[in-house]
């Protein structure tokens, strides 16, 4: 890991500043550019905005719960969230070896587990069990050689 450092700290400062420092930074930029030559302008509006406070408040009080709401059905109610994810497992080879490997492993988990609560039983293994772990064995070895996410 540490012979990527430069990398690690770029990835860090670009999410430092996107997802916080920029997205305060955006949030306080349009509240002052809206309020400033928008509302001021207009006296009908400066009534119901007297101050910039107020504005802040109202508009707070308000954008939030609904950027909560939007937040909230991006991930849980539409497809969006799961084209994303599903993109992120197409484009990273980490991810997509991780779910490779689920795929692989867990008919071996399950026989296994087949296999041990029939030794513990005391019950002796027949041939075609011993010849499927045999394949088991087999098959993920060939899994395992045909890997393509080095291990460093």
């Amino acid at each position: 890991m540490t012979k990527h450092i430069g990398f690690r700290g770029w990835f860090y400062f670009r999410q430092g500043w996107s997802v916080y420092f920029a997205f305060i930074f955006a949030a306080i930029n349009t509240l002052t550019v809206t309020y400033f030559l928008a509302i001021e302008n207009y006296s009908f509006l400066k009534e119901v905005f007297p101050s910039f406070i107020h504005y802040v408040i109202l508009v707070s009080a308000i954008g939030i719960p609904c950027l909560v709401l939007i937040g909230y059905a991006h991930y849980k109610r539409t497809a969006s969230f799961k084209a994303e994810a599903d993109i992120q497992i197409e484009a990273n080879p980490h991810l997509r070896r991780i779910l490779q490997n689920t795929e692989v492993l867990l008919p071996s988990y399950v026989k296994i587990t087949e296999l041990m609560i029939k030794l513990s039983e005391n019950k002796k293994l027949t041939d075609k069990e011993l010849e499927e772990v045999s394949k088991l064995q087999n098959q993920l070895n060939k899994h395992i050689d045909k890997r393509q996410v080095p291990l460093d």
